[in-house]
């Protein structure tokens, strides 16, 4: 790691996180032409965008930088894998780690873990499926599509919103920042599936305007509460293998946890490994 990442992490404990957060969130919602669309246009131009994929390409067709940075693609962009077997990636990007959940400590980076009861809240009961299990963890660069969706078929049982704080989470943070994904402010959903508990978290980030989910739309609760909704009791609110379920207003990661034996994953997939969503990247167990 170099001298660089090491003061690129350390330069945000002292940046006003929520204050660049709310500033960035504002100029990404704006609707002046003016100022949308060359802003759009610079990005793509940036970070080598590929519109050729997008529903719409143009900067013009797009109300405000979220709707661009949030935007559909093509119905056939993202095939799923065809084996049904297949354990889907839930959104384009990177993976960060992959791995087995040991003793409840999931692997951050080098000389990092975080627990997972601390990642979904500090509930025992939630995170106790979970102490020997897997997890996933994939990191959405600027660039990609950023919209996540199902590994799996799965219902609804619980959300979760957990305050925090809004570290960057690229790869020179999560080196160098202790329990980045735990500490960071992040949007627990809790899914039934035909192997057990699936719980999907979606982390933010520095500069992150805001996190969706399909059923609730901007999750803004009360700050720094954690805020519970509990949907097992209410009528089920089932989701098919690679639906959406969420999307990042300027990306994150998302934190994909599995019970133990439920899947094993890709052999040629590891740290820096780029994914796309739907592709496989794993099997279930039968």
């Amino acid at each position: 790691m170099s001298t660089k990442d090491r003061l690129f992490a350390k330069l945000q404990y002292l940046l006003p996180q929520t204050g660049l957060s709310r500033a960035a969130g504002w100029l990404a919602e704006t609707q002046i032409d003016t100022i949308k669309n060359p802003l759009i246009n610079a990005f793509i131009k940036q970070y080598q965008v590929d519109m050729s994929e997008a529903e719409r390409s143009n900067a013009e067709d797009f109300s405000c930088f979220n709707d661009f940075f949030t935007r559909a693609l093509n119905a056939n962009a993202r095939p799923l894998d065809e084996n049904p077997q297949a354990l889907l990636c839930p959104a384009d990007g990177a993976i960060s780690e992959m791995g087995p959940i040991k003793a409840g400590q999931i692997f951050q980076a080098k000389h990092h873990r975080y627990s997972a009861l601390e990642l979904l809240g500090g509930d025992p009961a939630l995170a106790k499926p979970f102490t020997d299990g897997l997890f996933a963890t994939v990191y959405l660069s600027p660039r990609d599509y950023h919209r996540v969706h199902m590994p799996v078929a799965g219902t609804l049982q619980q959300m979760i919103h957990v305050p925090g704080d809004l570290f960057s989470v690229n790869q020179a943070t999560a080196e160098n920042v202790p329990r980045l994904f735990a500490r960071n402010e992040r949007v627990v959903c809790l899914f039934e599936t035909e192997f057990g508990p699936m719980a999907m978290v979606l982390v933010g980030a520095m500069i992150v305007a805001s996190i969706e989910t399909v059923w609730a739309g901007l999750v803004t609760p009360e700050k720094g509460q954690i805020k519970r909704w509990n949907y097992a009791a209410a009528q089920p609110l089932a989701f098919a293998r690679g639906e959406e379920m969420g999307r990042f207003k300027l990306g994150s990661t998302v934190v994909m946890l599995l019970p133990p034996g439920a899947a094993e994953f890709e052999p040629s997939l590891s740290a820096g490994s780029p994914v796309r969503m739907g592709q496989s990247v794993g099997l279930l167990t039968p």
